[in-house]
């Protein structure tokens, strides 16, 4: 079991800094790259940028709870939702 886990390649827990602006203000986001290509993912389906679409998270998360004390750790449950949903839909589907 283990072996899933520690055997995977350090290139996809490796950190990854990008910078983007959230709110107007310049900053940078550090996340592992698995959950890099996972919003690269999600934005693409919501036919915008990676950049576009976290500016966009974080201004709804401002507006719905006043802010996120951790936006990174945020994005990572976002990751988290959607892999979880996608799970979920490819069980129903195979219920059908």
């Amino acid at each position: 079991m283990c072996q899933v886990y520690a055997g995977q390649r350090p290139e996809s827990y490796e950190p990854v800094t990008r910078r983007l602006r959230l709110s107007g203000h310049s900053t940078s986001i550090r996340l592992e790259r698995s959950f890099w290509r996972i919003l690269d993912g999600m934005a693409a389906r919501e036919g915008m940028t990676t950049p576009a679409f976290i500016s966009r998270l974080h201004d709804e998360v401002q507006e719905i709870q006043g802010g996120a004390r951790n936006f990174a750790s945020l994005l990572r449950c976002a990751c988290l939702i959607e892999m979880q949903q996608a799970r979920d839909a490819g069980f129903a589907l195979a219920a059908e």
